[in-house]
């Protein structure tokens, strides 16, 4: 496509498209202030999602409308993987080929594809790794199937899963009957002070992969001097074989918004965002169905349960983009940017979202505020180790019997987990399990009486990262789906980076080869200067699969 844009303008039909968008996000004076930019993604969601594609005239348009230039609208545009600038149907099906669907059968349903009239796609992990071979319509940017299919769900004592099938999802009537909404009222009680003091005591580390004192971040905003604060919930999940955040949002959404209500309280936050990946489309709806509904019910708006505390949240769709997981990407993201991660420091504790102090957690860490605040930090605290609190989500899937999301406590051994998903799948004898996703750690049979722990993990050189346990039996070659996670990381690197845009295409063809003093090179490279976590961890896998598996 011409950079230029020089000639080319938009139909009615895409003007209409983009004045909506653009004069809806317009109205309040923070949104004047900041400017329009922001608004950028939201209206490419908005023109491919009528016409299928983004035109050259309608990027035209978008361009004069947000005052952002030609080019940066198509950087941006161009970017992520869900959107297209180029003519392709309204419907077209995406088939995941990561590594639990590789295991599933992938290949032999893209071959089935091939032969079908169907449009398709092949696609990175959609995070529906308990149904694998997965696929997802994409119509415009994703469609909304009715209802989720159910899922395993499993573990001891369920707590941050113990509404997930048993209440509905849609309601806040049902929320409520079932305890919901007892901890922000228990947190207005408490005062925000006390409320960080109980995160602070819980220990609670974040459930994204960093395992960062969540108390801390959080105190540490509520200090900040700068005004406004923005909290933000990281549902971005894109690592390979996480699915637990798709879970909890399809399946307890309102829990979300309050936690979210209660850490933005705590924290003197008024404004928040939920950026959700692009290839959850019933997470989406469910989660803006929670909102309005508690909005209407008084529990987010100007005035809090009447306790005159003003909160409310914006629902932030991602486009397909693995490097929007991480948190300063997600903010370049969120202010029409390419998602790009930033240099630290600043930290986004400082300086983060449009350029002030920023709260930012996912998903299962937000979940985990609730049952603080209601049962104290001393409760909390003495389910799993004092290093290690709480329960934990994990993902099972690969060849294990039952796919699924199961909560243990921390401090479960890695094989009585793998046993209450019913343990390898067909009785076949255990080869390998991948921890944490693609930038984790594989383990042998050897580990499995490991404890599920930050510190059990640090000691094995292993990772416990967004919850991934993915099993693969004797009759899995490694070696392809090795170079699928160099694959993997080739196409996800933003490219901003030197050591990780050349070491990731250098590490796949390095792979390939078998050059593996070379591997080593380069993924010492990309450990120690790249820019953010992905460079960082992108050896990871493939160096603890020569360390653990001897497979060559």
């Amino acid at each position: 496509m011409d950079l230029h844009f020089t000639s080319a303008c938009a139909t009615d039909a895409e003007r209409a498209v983009v004045d909506a968008v653009t004069s809806n996000g317009a109205a309040g004076g923070a949104s004047e202030r900041r400017g329009r930019r922001h608004l950028l993604l939201p209206v490419l969601h908005a023109v491919q999602g009528r016409f299928g594609w983004i035109s050259e005239g309608a990027l035209n348009y978008v361009s004069e409308r947000l005052a952002v230039a030609p080019a940066e609208v198509y950087g941006v545009a161009t970017f992520y993987a869900m959107l297209s600038t180029k003519p392709r149907p309204q419907r077209v099906r995406l088939v995941c080929d990561d590594i639990a669907c590789i295991v599933a059968g992938a290949e032999t349903r893209c071959r089935e594809m091939e032969r079908g009239g169907e449009a398709w796609e092949r696609s990175p992990c959609l995070g529906q790794c308990d149904r694998a071979p997965a696929t997802l319509v994409v119509d415009g940017v994703a469609n909304s199937p009715a209802a989720a299919p159910r899922v395993h769900v499993g573990g001891g004592e369920l707590r941050l899963l113990r509404r997930v099938g048993r209440v509905d999802p849609e309601s806040l009537d049902a929320y409520r009957a079932n305890g919901g909404y007892a901890a922000l009222t228990k947190a207005f009680e408490l005062g925000a002070e006390r409320v960080i003091a109980e995160i602070v005591a819980s220990n609670l580390l974040g459930r994204g992969g960093a395992a960062f004192p969540t108390g801390r971040k959080m105190e540490s905003v509520a200090k900040a001097v700068a005004r406004p604060r923005y909290l933000i919930c990281n549902a971005d999940e894109s690592e390979p074989g996480t699915f637990k955040d798709r879970v909890l949002m399809e399946e307890d959404p309102f829990a979300i918004v309050e936690a979210m209500t209660i850490s933005g309280y705590a924290a003197g936050c008024e404004r928040a965002y939920i950026y959700i990946r692009g290839e959850y489309p019933l997470a989406t709806v469910r989660i803006a169905n929670a909102i309005a509904q508690a909005r209407a019910a008084g529990l987010l708006g100007d005035d809090v349960m009447g306790r005159g505390a003003r909160f409310e949240i914006e629902v932030r769709r991602g486009a397909g983009a693995y490097i929007c997981g991480e948190e300063t990407a997600l903010f370049n993201s969120i202010e029409g940017k390419r998602g790009e991660p930033r240099n630290k420091p600043p930290f986004p504790v400082e300086a983060g979202l449009f350029g002030k102090p920023t709260l930012i957690n996912n998903v299962e860490t937000l979940a985990n505020l609730p049952l603080i605040v209601l049962e104290g930090s001393e409760a909390f605290a003495r389910i799993g180790t004092p290093k290690s609190t709480g329960t934990r989500l994990f993902c099972l899937s690969g060849n294990v019997a039952r796919p699924g999301i199961y909560e243990v406590a921390h401090a479960t051994a890695l094989g009585d987990l793998i046993e209450l998903a019913g343990g390898v799948a067909g009785k076949r004898r255990l080869q390998a399990i991948l921890l944490g996703g693609a930038a984790g750690t594989f383990v042998g049979p050897d580990a499995l009486g490991m404890p599920l722990t930050f510190e059990d993990a640090r000691a094995a050189n292993a990772t416990l990262g967004s919850g991934v346990v993915m099993l693969f039996d004797e009759a899995v070659e490694m070696r392809p789906i090795l170079q699928r996670i160099a694959h993997f990381f080739r196409e996800e690197s933003c490219g901003q980076c030197v050591p990780c845009r050349v070491g990731t295409v250098r590490q796949a063809e390095a792979l390939e080869r078998g050059d593996f003093a070379l591997m080593d090179e380069i993924g010492r490279v990309m450990r120690d200067a790249s820019i953010c976590g992905l460079g960082q961890t992108a050896y990871n896998a493939i160096e603890s699969a020569r360390r653990n598996l001897k497979i060559w």
